[in-house]
C-alpha cells in the first residue's frame, strides 16, 4: 500500500540554472543599480539645496534656542532658559508681539484666504481674456518687493499734506490737519494689515483659479437636475469638493506668508515700531537676532515661530484633506 502511494506521488522536476539565465538576473541586477544611481543624481541637487538651506539652519536654530550666543564668542549652554524667558519674563512679546501676530495672522491669513477663494470664483464666471487681464492685476502687487511697496504706501501714508489719502480726506472735510499715520500707534497695525491684505494674493490665489477652472462641468449638469437651483449653491455643493488640493495648498501658503510677513513694518515704520504697535514675531525675532545680537534667544523664538506655523498647517490639513 506505501510502495503504491509512493509510486502515485508526483515528482517536481529540478529545472536546471542555465548560465544564461544567471548572466540575465545579473544585467537585470546591474540595470537597477544603474537606475537608482541616475535616479540619485536626479534627486542630489534638490536634497542639497534643502538640506543647506532648510533642514541645516532648522537644525543650528534649535541647536542655538539652548545656548547664550552673542555671534562673536563661543555658544554656552544655558538648557531651557531662553525658551523659559520667552514665557514668563518678555513682557514685550506677551503683551505686544504675540497679539499683534495672531490678529495679523487671522485677518491676513483667513481673510486674505477667503478673499482670494471669493475672487477667483468671480473671476472664473468671466471670459478669458477679462479673466487673465484681472488676474493678472490682482496677482502683480505679490510680484513687488518689500521697498518698493513701502515707497508707494509712505507716499499714500504720508503725515503731511501732500500725503494722497491726506489730502484726499482734508479736500471732503473729513480732517481739518494732517494726520500722521506711521508715528501714531493707534493707525500702524491697521495699516500693515492693508498691505498685507493687497499683497496676499499670490500663488495660493492662481492656484485657486486653476482649480475652479479643472471643475468637472458634467457634475454641474448633473446637479442641476438633482434640484441645484443657483451659482452659491454650485460652490457649495460640487465647486469647493472638486479644488480641496488646491485649497490645501492656497491655505498652507496663507499661514506660511501671514507669519513670516514683517518686512513691509519693519520698512515702513522702523524695528522696533513705535510703542510696538506693529511688531510682530519676525520682527522681534530680528530685534533680538541682530540689533542685540542675542542669537541664542532670537533663535528660541524662531522655534517657537516654526512650531505655531507647524500646529497651524497641521490644523488646516486635517480639515481640507479628504478622509477615506
Amino acid at each position: 500500500m506505501n510502495e503504491n502511494i509512493k509510486e502515485q506521488a508526483p515528482q517536481t522536476e529540478v529545472i536546471p540554472v542555465t548560465e544564461e539565465k544567471v548572466e540575465k538576473k545579473k544585467k537585470n541586477k546591474i540595470a537597477k543599480r544603474e537606475n537608482n544611481i541616475n535616479g540619485y543624481f536626479f534627486v542630489a541637487p534638490y536634497a542639497i539645496v534643502f538640506a543647506v538651506f532648510i533642514l541645516i539652519p532648522v537644525v543650528l536654530a534649535v541647536v542655538l534656542s539652548f545656548t547664550n550666543f552673542n555671534a562673536i564668542e563661543f555658544p554656552d549652554p544655558v538648557g531651557f532658559l531662553n525658551y523659559i524667558t520667552l514665557l514668563t519674563n518678555d513682557e514685550t512679546f506677551m503683551q505686544y508681539v504675540l497679539p499683534n501676530t495672531v490678529v495679523y495672522a487671522v485677518v491676513v491669513g483667513v481673510g486674505g484666504y477667503v478673499l482670494s477663494f471669493i475672487l477667483a470664483w468671480a473671476l472664473c464666471n468671466l471670459s478669458k481674456w477679462p479673466r487673465t487681464i484681472c488676474a493678472f492685476i490682482i496677482y502683480s502687487p505679490s510680484l513687488a518687493a518689500g521697498v518698493a511697496m513701502t515707497v508707494l504706501w509712505k507716499v499714500i501714508f504720508s503725515g503731511d499734506q501732500t500725503g494722497l489719502l491726506n489730502s484726499w480726506l482734508m479736500s471732503i472735510g473729513v480732517i481739518n490737519e494732517p494726520i500722521i499715520w506711521l508715528v501714531s500707534a493707534d493707525y500702524v497695525l491697521p495699516i500693515v494689515i492693508v498691505i498685507g491684505l493687497w499683497s496676499s494674493m499670490g500663488i495660493g490665489f492662481l492656484s485657486m483659479i486653476a482649480g475652479i477652472l479643472n471643475s468637472d462641468e458634467s457634475l454641474y449638469e448633473a446637479a442641476a437636475i438633482d434640484g441645484v437651483q443657483n451659482r452659491f449653491q454650485e460652490m457649495i455643493y460640487i465647486t469647493i469638493p472638486q479644488m480641496k488640493p488646491q485649497m490645501l495648498f492656497a491655505a498652507v501658503m496663507a499661514i506660511v506668508n501671514a507669519f513670516q510677513n514683517g518686512a513691509v513694518s519693519a520698512m515702513l515704520v522702523g524695528n522696533p515700531s513705535p510703542g510696538y504697535a506693529s511688531q510682530l514675531i519676525v520682527n522681534h525675532i530680528e530685534d533680538y537676532g541682530f540689533l542685540r545680537y542675542e542669537m541664542g534667544y532670537a533663535a528660541a523664538v524662531s522655534v517657537a515661530l516654526l512650531l505655531i506655523v507647524q500646529i497651524f498647517s497641521k490644523a488646516a490639513n486635517s480639515l481640507l484633506t479628504e478622509k477615506d
